[in-house]
């Protein structure tokens, strides 16, 4: 059966029937006709609609041309499936997708759907996390900076899947921040090259020395004395209207310049040279991931570097501002460590309860930490990151299945994990065949709702999930930007419950018998992708996948 080739894309897909339908659109027509559906209900019907209120924008009492309908249901282009029909009906004209075909070249290639749909290889990107700077003790990391690392951590590893150059500053140099990120699965560095750091913090001393806008610092009327480490006083709000910039807080004023935030500079700048140096042309961008209660520091980090080291790095920095996390129903402010330990204690008590005794065996100290790291990152990720979080501490709060959970998520893992595993020992003692390649198999076979489901939902659209989550709007006005830092995390979950509700309905090992083996075949690799796709899924994360639970 002849298809458009190449990996099949929603966005495509999308796109293509747009074409389609518009031919020469009216005035005012909308732009884009077409929407994905995603509930099983309508996809009992359709895979998508261009609802009759974009038609009768398109076209006169929104009756579609017969050669326009036709000219949808023909349609053979790069990246979109084979189409089985085209409807005109009450709500709409509807589309949907030649399923066996869809399952036969989605499932056989499954690798190319583990990859984001947009590439940016060979470009820099510099993540400065502002936390880890002048981090000294461990106890005064609060929520709101935690929920900031973690953004950074994922979103470094997006970008890495996506193909960018990622650098990580400020390097970690705090054994016990370092341990504590290590529990967390956070990949930092711990490292830096001294010789070249201290070589940049005496040129940055020597062009504060110089700069117009720095003076050394003396003591204000009232004032008894200045913190010692102070040694320029640099007057940005001058500087600011001299560089017309725009969308900085406007009680920037005087920056007492210390030796942490020079060294600061000095490693930043130091990264960035290495980046442009990579090759002709080359750019790096900058994005400082910083708390809402570290913003205003950090705009004071951008503007004094700016200010040192003219450049297009420089030039090119935004700011990801999370929003602050509140411990709901807590008498006392509660840090990162408190808060790690509380998670850690909850889950191995949730796990107790549902396993007993088995919860002492060695191996479930590891997955005790998986299932902590999992329960928080989820807890911070799942929410867009501009947003407050609100965290409810209480016991109840955590559990092994909670829906909407990352316990929930490493659980449904370790249940495809199981259930493999089951399969392979069924073939070893010759219970069942080994499964075909899967250009062998009837895919045909798969009619339950649950299954077109998981592979139009999940499988399908998982590229474009990967690069929705490294979108990064950098070319836009001010320094502050967003990110769909969230997309990963909410996947996840809705993947979750959609397939534990299909696991829970369909027995795919079923009774040993010959005429059962092809739909059993066909089950089970469209259950190694979905297990493919969850576990490139929980790499961005750090988390890895849970063989038991």
């Amino acid at each position: 059966m002849e298809t458009g080739g190449e990996r099949f894309g929603v966005s495509e897909t999308l796109g293509a029937l747009n074409a389609a339908l518009r031919g020469e659109p009216r005035p005012g027509a909308p732009a884009s006709v077409w929407f994905k559906e995603s509930s099983a209900r309508n996809l009992r019907s359709r895979d998508f609609l261009a609802p009759q209120a974009a038609l009768r924008a398109l076209f006169a009492g929104g009756q579609v041309p017969k050669t326009v309908i036709e000219g949808v249901i023909s349609l053979k282009c790069p990246g979109v499936p084979p189409l089985q029909s085209c409807q005109l009906t009450p709500l709409g004209l509807t589309v949907q997708l030649q399923r066996p075909a869809a399952f036969q070249q989605v499932l056989s290639s499954i690798a190319e759907f583990t990859k984001p749909s947009q590439s940016a290889s060979g470009q820099n990107i510099i993540l400065s996390c502002s936390p880890l700077q002048n981090r000294r003790s461990l106890d005064t990391l609060s929520l709101s900076s935690l929920r900031a690392i973690l953004v950074a951590d994922h979103l470094a590893e997006v970008l890495r899947i996506q193909g960018m150059n990622v650098h990580l500053v400020p390097a970690v140099l705090d054994e016990g921040l370092q341990a504590f990120l290590h529990q967390l699965r956070v990949a930092w560095p711990s490292e830096v090259d001294a010789a070249f750091i201290t070589e940049d913090v005496l040129t940055l001393k020597q062009v504060l020395s110089q700069c117009p806008y720095a003076t050394v610092p003396g003591l204000e009327p009232g004032q008894t004395r200045l913190a010692d480490d102070v040694i320029f006083k640099v007057h940005l709000k001058n500087f600011l209207a001299q560089q017309s910039l725009e969308g900085y807080d406007p009680n920037l004023d005087v920056c007492l310049v210390t030796e942490e935030k020079v060294r600061l500079l000095a490693e930043l700048r130091h990264v960035a040279l290495r980046c442009t140096g990579t090759g002709p042309g080359s750019c790096c961008r900058v994005v400082h991931v910083v708390s809402c209660e570290g913003e205003f520091q950090q705009q004071q980090v951008d503007l004094l570097w700016r200010m040192l080291d003219v450049g297009a790095h420089t030039a090119l920095q935004k700011h990801l501002v999370c929003g602050p996390v509140k411990a709901a129903n807590s008498p006392c402010p509660v840090g990162a460590p408190q808060y790690f330990q509380l998670r850690r204690c909850q889950m191995y008590d949730a796990s107790v309860v549902k396993y007993g005794d088995l919860v002492q065996d060695d191996s479930w100290t590891e997955i005790i930490g998986v299932l902590t790291s999992a329960a928080i990152r989820f807890e911070m990720l799942s929410t867009a990151p501009h947003s407050q979080i609100s965290l409810g501490l209480e016991d109840g709060s955590i559990t092994t299945k909670g829906t909407k959970s990352g316990a929930f998520v490493m659980y449904n893992c370790a249940r495809l994990a199981t259930l493999f595993k089951a399969y392979q020992q069924a073939v070893e003692q010759g219970a069942y065949p080994a499964s075909p390649p899967a250009s062998e198999l009837n895919f045909s076979l798969l009619r339950d709702e649950g299954e077109w489901l998981l592979l139009f939902n999940y499988i399908l659209p998982f590229p474009e999930t990967l690069s929705q989550s490294a979108q990064l709007p950098l070319s836009g006005p001010g320094p502050r930007i967003t990110a769909s830092t969230e997309a990963v995390c909410k996947f996840l979950i809705h993947l979750s419950m959609d397939f534990s509700s299909y696991y829970n309905r369909v027995h795919i090992l079923g009774e040993p018998l010959p005429h059962l083996f092809s739909q059993m075949f066909a089950r089970l690799q469209l259950l190694r992708g979905l297990r493919d796709v969850i576990h490139r899924a929980l790499a961005t994360l750090h988390l890895p996948p849970l063989s038991q639970i």
